[in-house]
């Protein structure tokens, strides 16, 4: 099987439709995956981030669309592009009696890696998951042990696209700062299709993102493209001794775009309108009768992108971390 035209996107998706009864998870999705990227599929729970996944992998069918993986109609040439695959479902599972060196080996023999390259292999992949001197059973595994497993188990095949379907969801912060590590380190080595509703991860790993909801892409950009677009936005960081009866006064006023949340007692809200936002605020302050005790202009970030575009949808962002979870 010939490889992608150099140059050329490792996921081409037009018009992609799947629904289920009557709901429509994918409506009409176009997306572009440069290759060699470390590419950011960000949405709300419920967007329709797993279905792509699904139906990239051969999992699931669309019901209309085209899709063309490394230069190759999926439809056609569906068994062979597969094998340039790996990919890692949102809950992996794992037969727990084996240890993670034999579970590598057993996932290599079912990709036929002849064995002098899969025992090289299978030790890489062992150092780059941080197991090389892991020699307990899977079952005794943490669940960030667990997912640094699942992504060395789907790079085994050498990939040429590896899709992750949220693998950092459910970790603690240093299970996702190792995961995280883990998928910086594949740049420029594979293609990363790397799916999440974490604001904070696309930013540290992602070269490029798309946005999103409802089963549609609302925005496709580098993140450098992103960070431009946020120099048109400013955050403001308001303490006053009642930020929740100025967050409700200032959801009103035509010169804040998104107000809250409310955190350890500051209040942000963004805006476009910098110069009339730092006039209104100690207005209303005065008016509510409230002690202004910070005002403080903040860069903006991903997050006042994605609610502008998700916003603008009608779509939900609550259900989107926008921060780094606690530990």
């Amino acid at each position: 099987m010939d490889d992608a035209p150099a140059g050329g996107p490792a996921v081409e998706v037009r018009d992609l439709v799947k629904a289920f009864g009557d709901r429509r998870a994918l409506d009409g999705l176009d997306l572009t995956v440069p290759n060699g990227s470390v590419f950011g599929f960000l949405g709300p729970n419920g967007a329709g981030k797993t279905t792509t996944l699904r139906i990239l992998a051969g999992l699931a069918h669309p019901d209309s669309g085209s899709i063309r993986i490394l230069g190759h109609d999926l439809s056609a040439d569906g068994a062979s592009v597969r094998r340039l695959l790996g990919y890692l479902p949102d809950v992996p599972g794992f037969p727990g009696w084996m240890t993670a060196r034999r579970f590598l080996r057993f996932c290599g023999e079912l990709y036929d890696v002849p064995g002098p390259i899969l025992e090289e292999r299978v030790e890489s992949l062992l150092d780059l998951a941080g197991l090389k001197d892991v020699g307990a059973r899977i079952d005794a595994f943490s669940r960030g042990m667990k997912q640094r497993l699942g992504v060395a188990q789907a790079l085994v095949s050498a990939p040429r696209l590896l899709m992750l379907d949220e693998p950092t969801s459910a970790l603690d912060p240093l299970g996702r700062r190792d995961v995280l590590e883990m998928v910086a380190a594949l740049r420029g080595r594979t293609t990363v299709f790397f799916s999440t509703h974490i604001l904070a991860d696309v930013e540290r790993v992602c070269d490029t993102v798309a946005i999103l909801d409802r089963g549609r892409v609302l925005e496709q950009a580098p993140i450098r493209d992103l960070r431009t677009r946020r120099r048109e936005r400013h955050r403001l960081l308001i303490e006053v001794d009642d930020p929740r009866a100025l967050a409700a006064a200032a959801a009103g006023q035509t010169w804040a775009d998104d107000v809250g949340p409310v955190e350890r007692g500051v209040l942000s809200i963004s805006t476009r309108d910098l110069a009339a936002t730092q006039r209104g605020v100690p207005e209303l302050v005065a008016g509510l009768g409230l002690e202004l005790r910070r005002l403080q202009t903040d860069e903006a970030t991903l997050e006042d992108v994605f609610v502008d575009l998700v916003g603008s949808n009608g779509g939900e962002v609550r259900d989107v971390a926008r921060r780094e979870p606690e530990s």
